[in-house]
């Protein structure tokens, strides 16, 4: 599986950004598609995830009501919507296509990451 990511950017507090993931296909080993992200000094993140088989979405607290995951099966893409950005969202996002949902495993497949910057 490969991914591919698009979408970050600059942003104002409160502004919106979309994150593309578009994923080369998909296997029983790659049916979750989640959204990490990392800011500089900080541990790696999960922010959201679903999975193919079944629709199941999840979000962390900090984004709940704020980020929403949408997907679009003909071209195994999933987007991550973000709005009302906050300046500690700030922090480049990752793609990635992994067998458990909201959970890192050693054969997950990464995306390039994107940056996204909110300024205050």
């Amino acid at each position: 599986v490969q991914l591919v990511e698009s979408g970050g950017g600059t942003v104002q507090a409160g502004g919106s950004l979309r994150l593309s993931c578009a994923a080369s296909e998909r296997t029983f080993y790659s049916d979750a598609i989640m959204w990490f992200r990392q800011a500089p000094g900080k541990e790696r993140e999960f922010v959201a995830g679903t999975r193919w088989s079944n629709s199941i979405t999840i979000y962390e607290d900090p984004v709940k009501g704020r980020f929403s995951i949408s997907r679009d099966g003909a071209k195994n893409t999933v987007y991550l919507q973000m709005n009302s950005l906050k300046p500690e969202d700030t922090a480049v996002y990752y793609c990635v296509a992994g067998a458990v949902l909201g959970r890192v495993g050693a054969d997950d497949t990464w995306g390039q990451g994107t940056q996204v910057t909110v300024s205050s």
